[in-house]
């Protein structure tokens, strides 16, 4: 925004290099006195330009510049000496083009915010860069709203941090969607409003979504919950569950083996499990298990692989790859497997 007033000429020069300047888009004096003129109804002289651009460098702004030398007269001798020109100025910005895409395209691919928010948040980052960037982006603002929205999604985060940072509880009411496409809260027997209690750990992106890892009063295992089914957070004074004393947490929370035992975030006792798979879905199979897993047994075209993992988790997963796969151990796993497929077969 431009400021008037030679006191602020700083500022408005340090803003033209915000919106205008990258490492592909430098900016000689010539330009920056013009856009001075048109954009901010100032005129000033070129040496001004560089004698802020060298303050804003002393106050820590990184700004490069290339430096060239010509032989000029001197006006009072006549000799000829050495003049150095500054030119190609640009600010050196703290996130690249392709990290602000990497951001954005992560919170486009999410599920879990708002068409709103996600909005205001690329937005935001859309201002880190310059005009060139907003201007390979504009196709972002027409992507559809197709998830019912939870607007207590960022205060249930902001609160979960607090209450993780503070080693202290939190209670909330989790919630199921309805054929109304809203969010209603889960219900004790009697019919109230069913509160949940828990000692949240971390805070993990599984799937598209996030999701809470944490220990549910008054049960000893770990539990899991969609954030953007949480609504009515609230931290508690009472100090959360030591997480060495949660089954499956004794020693110690080792997230990225965590997240591969519980692929899609079932609460429950990871077991060994070997299987059988095509190799052709080798890719799909080390996405979704990562490098802890062993294989053996390698033919032509199939391989078999151990992994421990969720038994819940690998019933549905085991059925999403039912044709690339066959889970061979434990028994009762591969039974329940053959049993669903079955059932789903005979809804045709």
């Amino acid at each position: 925004m431009p400021v008037s007033g030679k006191k602020t000429l700083i500022l408005n020069i340090l803003d033209i290099l915000r919106r205008y300047s990258d490492e592909e888009h430098r900016l000689s004096q010539k330009d920056i006195v013009d856009i001075l003129r048109r954009e901010y109804d100032m005129i000033v002289e070129r040496k001004s330009i560089r004698r802020n651009i060298l303050s804003l460098r002393e106050y820590g702004y990184e700004i490069e510049y290339s430096e060239t030398v010509r032989m000029v007269p001197n006006r009072r001798t006549g000799e000829m000496e050495e003049s150095y020109l500054w030119s190609d100025f640009y600010l050196v910005r703290d996130f690249t083009d392709s990290e602000l895409r990497l951001l954005i395209d992560g919170l486009l691919f999410s599920k879990h915010i708002p068409y709103s928010q996600c909005r205001e948040l690329v937005e935001k980052l859309e201002g880190l860069s310059n005009t060139y960037f907003r201007s390979r982006v504009r196709h972002i603002r027409t992507m559809p709203d197709t998830m019912p929205p939870n607007k207590q999604l960022f205060y249930t985060i902001e609160v979960l941090d607090d209450a993780i940072s503070q080693m202290k509880q939190a209670a909330f009411c989790y919630n199921s969607y309805g054929v109304d496409k809203k969010l209603h809260p889960r219900l004790n027997e009697d019919g109230s409003v069913k509160e949940y209690i828990v000692s949240p750990y971390q805070i993990a992106a599984a799937n598209g979504r996030y999701y809470l890892i944490c220990n549910t009063q008054p049960h000893d295992n770990v539990s899991h919950y969609r954030l953007d089914r949480i609504t009515d957070i609230r931290l508690l004074d009472t100090a959360m569950r030591p997480a060495k004393t949660v089954q499956g947490l004794e020693h110690g929370f080792d997230l990225p083996k965590h997240m591969a035992e519980h692929l899609y975030m079932f609460s429950g006792e990871s077991r060994p499990v070997r299987f059988r798979a095509k190799k052709s879905i080798l890719n799909d199979v080390i996405d979704w298990f990562g490098t802890d897993i062993r294989f053996s047994d390698e033919s032509s075209d199939e391989v078999t692989a151990s992994v421990s993992v969720n038994l819940k988790a690998m019933r549905l997963w085991a059925i999403q790859y039912g044709p690339y796969v066959k889970v061979l151990s434990p028994q009762s796993l591969a039974e329940e497997v053959k049993q669903d497929m079955q059932q789903a077969l005979s809804q045709y």
